[in-house]
This record gives structure tokens, C-alpha cells and sequence, in this order.
């Protein structure tokens, strides 16, 4: 069959499919770096999606993750904001909408993110590779 096609603005650069309105249907989530956004496509349930909704990141996202960092059972938005040298968290805030991104710094490139309780204590904990900087951080409990 042929391809579907959805406007994304400017360089989509990193995508993954989660359910992100708890529909049970996956929806498509862009790290868009060309426009500084991330940008979620909700699935319409025919094998069609809504139109992008965008949410302000740092500048050049180069990868996105969901998972819930906040124990809410939503799932939320982590991208890693190479150019600006951070860490972004977008909490869902239901029905597939997300809060303005809270930043939390990481070193020069941050590049790509991994959420995972690495302490032990229950919380989620942040991995971030640091291309410019030739290092890998962890942020811990930060979400």
C-alpha cells in the first residue's frame, strides 16, 4: 500500500510509537530538531493520526523517550536537548497533553536518554550520553 504522510515542520530526527491518551491505541511522538519541539501525533484508531500538536523543547532535540517519570501512570515526554545542553521533561497532563518542558542541565551535546531506576529507591533516574563532553551522566531522581 502506499505511504501516509504527516507535515512535520523542520529536521523530525528521532520517533517512537507509545500510547500517550491511555486510549490503548499507539500514538507517534517526534523530536522535531529543526523546530525545537517535540511533537505528538494522536492515533485516530483507523490507522490514521491527528495532526501534530507541538510543545516547546530545548534547542535541537536529538532524541525522545516516554515513559511515566512521575509514578502518575501516564506516560511523559524526556528528550535530550543536545544544543542546549540538557535534559527535557514534558509531564502528561492527560488526554495526550503535555506541560511546558522543565529542563534539567546535562553535559556539552547531551544526545541520548535512558530512564531507568539505577539507585534502587523507586524513583526514576535519568542516563544521558554527553556527546560533546565524551561522558555519560545520570541525573538521579530528578523526574
Amino acid at each position: 500500500s502506499a505511504q501516509t504522510t504527516y507535515l512535520s515542520v523542520a529536521v523530525p530526527f528521532d520517533v517512537l510509537a507509545s500510547d500517550v491518551n491511555g486510549d490503548g491505541k499507539p500514538d507517534i511522538i517526534v523530536a522535531v530538531s529543526g523546530a525545537n519541539t517535540a511533537s505528538v501525533l494522536l492515533n485516530t484508531g483507523n490507522g490514521t493520526f491527528s495532526a501534530q500538536t507541538t510543545y516547546s523543547t530545548g534547542n535541537w532535540p536529538d532524541e525522545v523517550v516516554v515513559v511515566d517519570v512521575n509514578g502518575d501512570g501516564k506516560s511523559d515526554i524526556i528528550v535530550a536537548n543536545s544544543s542546549s545542553n540538557n535534559v527535557g521533561v514534558l509531564l502528561n497532563i492527560g488526554n495526550g497533553t503535555f506541560t511546558a518542558q522543565t529542563a534539567y542541565s546535562a553535559g556539552i551535546g547531551a544526545s541520548c536518554v535512558a530512564v531507568v531506576d539505577v539507585n534502587g529507591d523507586n524513583k526514576p533516574d535519568i542516563i544521558v550520553t554527553n556527546a560533546g563532553s565524551n561522558n555519560v551522566g545520570v541525573l538521579l531522581a530528578y523526574c
